[in-house]
């Protein structure tokens, strides 16, 4: 039987791969594999096919995608209309945590997320527990190798740092740092976006407390008796800080990421909020946010495809229009491919960023767990 052209092509492809001393060509040396198994977009028949198969799907799910966090808003309707795919966002108000009971949760309807969007101990989580598809982007090899996965389960696309924010209208100084927040002047005013057991913007507050009192990334436990002082003294608000809760004036500071913070600024002033954003000096903390395609994803090319879409020059400047730090920042800067406008608009943090290990995270939202409810119970 004479073999195609396009397999000829992949297979001359391959013995100069290997001639060259790079390897064997992987899953592309014996043609594409069905989408759903596919580890890259050359493993499923290259970009072209795997738009075709994902337009052919015709549906992407997500889940806990706020239009205003890191600019989904903008990226949802930058995607559908790129490639005429309707993106279905479920429980927009979730957590990392909601996603992946979510996905065990629906595994096998059609409404099971395909996508996931996980705080990095999250994400591990997921990958330990079997539930995410390895999946390399054509821009995979450019992420750093703190910010990713070895095996490609889960890989970081944006981030940010812990900051405090505050409504100058309703509080008469505003902290630059965490251990202003124990001054007496704050009582029933200090509040977080959730539980830390479940969320991960909460999960870094407490990390970045932590730094500020003594603690370490092997030791996050200062983190929780510092928000458990703040109970027993009554400055911790219960509530989940949020826009709506800062513009009714329920939440009046609120210890969140800055690209969150920052968005409130120009967001609530229309409201009659004067939002001001300290990122603290006593614990600067950043942490990113992580991508990954639920193994049992049922619409396989799309969810592939959607990680292509964020890790790409488009999708990643994307990010910055809400205050968003891409994973490829400093990339795209060397490229030139970085839109200088809106990265020039961050705020300055000195000294060098560094970040716990996978294990570090691990350990830490395992000691969380165990120790926050009883001690910072809602």
């Amino acid at each position: 039987m004479a073999v195609s052209r396009r397999r000829a092509a992949l297979f001359a492809a391959c013995l100069g791969v290997t001639a060259a001393g790079l390897g064997a060509c992987g899953q592309g040396d014996t043609g594409p594999v069905p989408v759903a198994r596919a580890d890259s977009a050359r493993a499923a028949g290259g970009m072209d096919e795997l738009v075709r198969q994902a337009q052919a799907e015709g549906r992407l799910n997500t889940t806990t995608l706020l239009p205003h966090w890191a600019n989904y808003g903008g990226l949802i309707d930058g995607f559908s209309k790129k490639y005429g795919i309707e993106v279905v966002n479920d429980n927009p108000e979730g957590s990392s945590q909601q996603e992946i009971d979510d996905v065990k949760r629906y595994r096998g309807q059609d409404r099971a997320p395909d996508v996931l969007d996980l705080g990095d101990p999250f994400a591990q989580s997921a990958a330990d527990q079997g539930l995410l598809a390895p999946y390399r982007t054509e821009r995979y090899d450019r992420i750093p190798g703190f910010q990713k996965d070895h095996k490609a389960r889960w890989y970081n696309s944006y981030g940010g740092f812990v900051a405090i924010g505050c409504d100058a209208k309703r509080v008469q100084h505003c902290p630059q740092s965490f251990a202003e927040l124990l001054d007496p002047q704050y009582k029933g005013m200090v509040a977080l976006t959730g539980e830390p057991t479940s969320a991960g913007s909460v999960f870094a507050a407490v990390y970045a407390v932590a730094l500020a009192n003594g603690g370490s990334f092997a030791d996050i436990q200062p983190g929780i008796d510092f928000f458990a002082h703040l109970n027993r003294i009554g400055n911790f608000n219960h509530a989940n800080s949020s826009v709506s809760a800062i513009a009714a004036g329920e939440t009046p500071i609120s210890v969140e990421w800055d690209f969150l913070n920052l968005q409130h600024v120009d967001g609530l002033r229309a409201a009659g909020v004067d939002w001001k954003v300290a990122i603290p000096f006593d614990g600067s903390f950043a942490q990113y946010y992580a991508q990954a395609v639920s193994k049992d994803a049922p619409h396989p090319a799309a969810a592939r495809l959607w990680e292509e879409y964020l890790n790409s020059v488009e999708g990643q400047n994307l990010r910055l229009v809400d205050y968003a730090r891409p994973v490829l920042m400093d990339v795209m800067a060397r490229e030139g491919t970085l839109d200088r406008a809106l990265a020039d608009r961050l705020p300055t943090v000195e000294g060098t960023t560094s970040f716990p290990t996978q294990q570090q995270l691990i350990t830490a939202l395992a000691v969380v767990k165990a120790n926050w409810p009883a001690v910072v119970p809602r």
